[in-house]
């Protein structure tokens, strides 16, 4: 089929108010108008294919999108898309028609994210809902900031593995399962820390699952992504401002109103700004237990990252690595090798010139500081297991 025809028929769409809904009917009707003429099948389906990638979903990456293995769907040119998943980084046969297409696609997703992408404000963030019940995180950049339209694709599912699942995975040895739950029982605060991927975030539903079902837990997230098996666990979820810049509420609002619901445990899905301050102000308080997520290369790398944040907040280092010292008892550290896995278990620590993170656990190996994380637990009146 003419690509000429296939944009007249664009077109023609286009100034009918650009239906969600391409149907097979609408389409054929179209392409006979613009043909003047009886046209065969195969041209009605090309159209018909090519346009409701126009108009629906995400086009010709919707495939990758219902893979239930993709984590990452990247787009750096009509004829080079990638897809990260369970088999890693690589390159796919999908190609797009050209630059302007890849440019719609940009456009339109920005749009049902309630999001501007235009040469005025040529680079977009935001959030879709994904048909696995997840979301999907986008970002997008246009010529000239980039070479070619780039697109990016996150996907984020629901984190609703158990401990028990987990360890049937391979994140941890049986041993450490036991201390994971005798940890939660403790109301020990601790961090997950890992890169992206690793797998912080499903680690920590999995903690959540394990919380005694009389406490109430309040989560604040960016997006829906904790389903705990737990059924006290209370969501807040954060909100972007809009095109005009009102009507936004951060991370930071959300554990200041979480105080005021009654709480038993207060968790942050990923710490990443001045939300810090008024977490540990709560776990300081009388708010046992709480937890949260934060990117970090390494465990003994938290205390530096924390600090990135708390300035953010005000807070000087001394008074961010006292109140760290006093609230956070343990780190849990995840790496994606290629398999997601709890490679550390560190304790937080006062030193003379601040906060330091001292290895308990590190790849299957207890070091001689064990005996400080049994009288932790001891002196919670739980059984190191």
């Amino acid at each position: 089929m003419p690509v000429d025809l296939v944009d007249r028929v664009r077109r023609r769409l286009a100034s009918a108010g650009g239906p969600t809904d391409v149907s097979a009917s609408v389409v054929a009707g179209a392409v006979r108008d613009e043909a003047g003429g009886v046209v065969g099948h195969a041209d009605v389906l090309t159209a018909l294919t090519l346009l409701r990638q126009e108009f629906v979903g995400a086009g010709p990456l919707d495939p990758l999108l219902r893979d239930p293995t993709t984590t990452d769907i990247l787009v750096t040119a009509p004829d080079q898309v990638w897809v990260d998943n369970t088999a890693g980084l690589r390159r796919t046969t999908i190609r797009f028609a050209d630059e302007d297409t890849v440019r719609r696609l940009a456009q339109r997703l920005a749009m049902s994210a309630g999001r501007r992408l235009d040469d005025a404000l040529p680079y977009v963030d935001g959030w879709l809902p994904a048909a696995s019940g997840g979301h999907v995180r986008l970002h997008a950049v246009l010529p000239p900031i980039s070479d070619h339209t780039c697109l990016s694709l996150r996907v984020l599912r629901p984190a609703s593995h158990g401990l028990a699942d987990l360890h049937a995975l391979g994140t941890f040895p049986e041993e450490i399962h036991h201390l994971l739950t005798a940890i939660v029982h403790a109301r020990l605060a601790f961090l997950v820390t890992g890169g992206t991927g690793s797998g912080k975030t499903t680690l920590l539903s999995a903690l959540l699952g394990e919380v005694p079902h009389h406490e109430r837990v309040i989560g604040v997230e960016d997006v829906a992504e904790l389903q705990p098996a737990h059924p006290q666990y209370i969501r807040l979820t954060t909100r972007s401002p809009n095109i005009e810049g009102a009507g936004e509420v951060s991370p930071e609002t959300l554990v200041r109103q979480a105080l005021r619901m009654r709480p038993d445990r207060i968790v942050v899905g990923e710490l990443r700004g001045a939300e810090v301050a008024p977490l540990l102000t709560a776990l300081n308080t009388g708010h046992d237990g709480g937890a949260g997520t934060v990117h970090a290369n390494s465990p003994t790398e938290l205390p530096a990252r924390l600090e990135a944040l708390g300035a953010l907040a005000q807070l000087t280092p001394g008074a961010l690595h006292s109140q760290l010292a006093a609230a956070i008892h343990l780190v849990l550290h995840l790496h994606r090798t290629p398999t997601r896995t709890l490679t550390h278990i560190g304790l937080l620590s006062r030193t003379p010139t601040g906060v330091s993170v001292v290895p308990l656990w590190a790849n299957g190996t207890w070091t001689s500081h064990r005996p400080a994380l049994t009288a932790l637990l001891r002196a919670r009146g739980v059984a190191h297991p």
